[in-house]
């Protein structure tokens, strides 16, 4: 993820951050299913999903703790 996406990203309302938190664990679910059946093309794939859910959950756990909804 390029700078700016993450900038454009972190910007965004905490709904916001939580309806993308959504469905990049529904991605990551099922990229890891399909992981489990047959190898996918690119394994790093599920590697920058989990970071992504990670960045995205403090993001929201920041906005919450300085009171920024």
């Amino acid at each position: 993820m390029k700078a700016k996406e993450k900038d454009a990203k972190r910007n965004l309302s905490v709904p916001e951050l939580q309806a993308e938190l959504r469905t990049t664990r529904e991605k990551h679910f099922r990229l890891r299913f399909k992981h489990k059946a047959m190898p996918v093309a690119n394994p790093m794939e599920i590697h920058h999903l989990r970071k992504h859910i990670a960045r995205l959950e403090t993001w929201i756990r920041e906005k919450q703790l300085t009171g920024k909804q």
